[in-house]
């Protein structure tokens, strides 16, 4: 891959955590990436992820932990411009 695409990129996944949490920061876009993909797998491969949650309960955890951060700081975020949920 190019160095302007990954920029570029990166720069959209910014942009979508900053929508998404408040926060475009790249530890928050390197959140909302492994959010992204895991969600995309679960609901393209729920075999795989389920057997990857058994093998990896530590990390089922984290990646639990990164869902329900990601969705409080999004409840804030839909709270502070005023739209219902």
């Amino acid at each position: 891959m190019s160095q302007d695409f990954e920029n570029e990129f990166n720069a959209l996944v910014s942009k979508a955590a900053e929508l998404l949490t408040g926060d475009g920061s790249s530890e928050m876009s390197e959140k909302i990436k492994i959010w992204a993909v895991y969600q995309h797998l679960h609901k393209a491969m729920p075999a795989l992820t389920n057997h990857w949650n058994g093998s990896h309960p530590d990390a089922k955890a984290q990646v639990r932990a990164i869902f329900e951060e990601i969705r409080d700081l999004n409840e804030r975020q839909k709270a502070s411009r005023g739209k219902p949920e």
